[in-house]
């Protein structure tokens, strides 16, 4: 590790850099302020811009976005009691009764403190873990990586909604579309239907243009949208925290960053379900449970914390395994891919000081996040209420421009809009489209390690039990089937309860 650290810190203190991430934040922040617009959807519209960099920029300006929009969820959550990003919405819950308290300025401030208290504390989790999970990845063969990528589409799970059955089926279309394209093993076309454009396969970027970008601007044509008229001197309180505050959030703020990291290095969970986790546990813990959705302090604080503090684990699996531990950091996968970076033990032995100029950087990203959120809280805030019609047809212009730029032809141009059909039919039909994200994304992988290892063993599926790490995985995979199933059943109970 320390033999990376100095040519690591060379590489990532670049003027290059620091820009890139100021950027990142800067834009993250934004999209997430706005209800509506996603951090996933901002992640997938900028991807292509970092096609033309070199890694370490190019993950930096991404891990901006990425970990900056989990802060900005908060501000529409707080001024107008509208989660920017679905993650906020246990921010809200003491966040906006504290505004109207009078205390918006105090809000925005423990939102900002906890989330980049949570952020370097899952980025830390990240530079210790990380290169002890890859040495465990070192051992892992061709039939244990089949293993570990069945493990991840069990990820699906998570991602599915309310209904499981949806869920496998758009996860099954996902997994069918990353067959287009030659076959891997002996290289004859599949579903190219004589285009050779097609030969090479789909490309990852333009696919989630079409499947989560421009999707998004047909669902709000179809209705009419309100401005939101924000006022913005209701940020102009003094926005003191008293040190009895501060005492009282330091318990919530540390447990649920824990608990972030936890989550987060679980594939299929998500920033989400840390939050809500950890405003729980916080309200539990609490010696005044009585003020949680009435203005918490510790309510904010939990919540924040622990949504931040997935951000560093979700990478770990992804840098390890090359499983992404959510959708977002499976946009992320295909960044690294571009620049000949496979996720594994490989990277941090062969590529070991870009690995950790990118787990440092996760540091600095989270700094200034904290830099930006303490001076530009006010501009954030204003664009909260821009107008839809001023917004729709920005977006539509990055759509195109970056499903354009990925290959330089119109051609990815037209497959994004058919994409963008096929996801307004899906949404029409109540299909979930992470999954056919998680299935684009592992399915290559799993197929390839699959025939691999039938090879090998010639045929035989003994393979797939022959090592310690197989049964390891095998028992991982029917745990999180079992937890999967009690947890519908419990649903289903409760519903009939009702």
């Amino acid at each position: 590790m320390l033999q990376y650290i100095a040519p690591a810190t060379g590489l990532l203190f670049t003027l290059e850099n620091i820009l890139w991430i100021n950027i990142g934040v800067f834009i993250g922040s934004v999209f997430a302020a706005i209800p509506g617009l996603s951090v996933i959807l901002c992640v997938i519209l900028f991807l292509p811009v970092t096609y033309s960099m070199t890694a370490i920029p190019g993950m930096m300006f991404l891990l901006g976005i990425y970990c900056a929009g989990g802060y900005g969820g908060s501000v529409s959550a707080i001024l107008i009691n509208t989660p920017g990003t679905p993650h906020a919405a246990a921010t809200m819950l003491d966040g906006h009764p504290l505004s109207e308290q009078g205390r918006t300025k105090a809000a925005l401030k423990i939102a900002l403190y906890a989330s980049t208290f949570g952020g370097i504390f899952s980025a830390l989790m990240l530079l210790f873990l990380g290169p002890q999970v890859a040495r465990v990845a070192a051992q892992l063969g061709t039939a244990e990586y089949f293993m570990v990528c069945v493990f991840g589409l069990t990820i699906i799970a998570g991602v599915s909604g309310k209904s499981m059955i949806k869920g496998l089926i758009s996860a099954c279309l996902g997994l069918l579309i990353s067959c287009v394209g030659s076959d891997p093993m002996t290289s004859y076309d599949r579903f190219t239907f004589g285009i050779s454009r097609l030969y090479l396969g789909l490309d990852l970027a333009v696919c989630l243009i079409g499947l989560f970008a421009l999707v998004e601007i047909m669902s709000k044509a179809e209705k009419r949208l309100d401005r939101l008229n924000l006022d913005t001197t209701q940020i102009k309180d003094d926005g003191v925290i008293t040190k009895e505050e501060y005492k009282r959030m330091a318990r919530p703020v540390l447990l649920s960053s824990i608990i972030g990291v936890m989550v987060g290095i679980i594939p299929g969970t998500g920033a989400s379900e840390a939050s809500w986790f950890s405003y729980n546990t916080a309200k539990n813990m609490s010696k005044h449970p009585e003020e949680f959705g009435h203005g918490s302090v510790e309510g904010i604080a939990a919540a924040e914390s622990a949504n931040n503090a997935v951000t560093g684990a979700t990478l770990i699996p992804l840098l390890t395994l090359g499983i992404p531990g959510d959708g977002t950091v499976a946009i992320m996968l295909s960044a690294l891919m571009i620049n000949g970076l496979n996720p594994g033990l490989s990277l941090f032995t062969t590529q070991g000081d870009i690995m950790y100029a990118i787990m440092l950087g996760l540091i600095l990203v989270n700094v200034f996040m904290f830099l930006q959120g303490k001076f530009l809280t006010t501009l954030f805030a204003k664009v909260v209420s821009i107008p839809q019609e001023i917004l729709t047809p920005i977006i539509v212009i990055f759509c195109f421009a970056g499903a354009y730029s990925v290959n330089e032809n119109f051609f990815d141009v037209g497959v994004a809009l058919i994409f963008a059909m096929l996801a307004w039919i899906l949404r029409k039909l109540e299909l979930p489209p992470v999954p056919i994200l998680l299935g684009l994304v592992l399915g290559s992988m799993t197929e390839t390690n699959f025939r691999r290892a039938l090879l090998i063993s010639n045929g035989s599926p003994k393979i797939f039990f022959s090592s310690v790490y197989c049964i390891i995985f095998l028992v991982l995979i029917l745990l999180a089937v079992g937890a999967i199933v009690r947890g519908k059943m419990k649903e289903r109970s409760t519903q009939k309860e009702d």
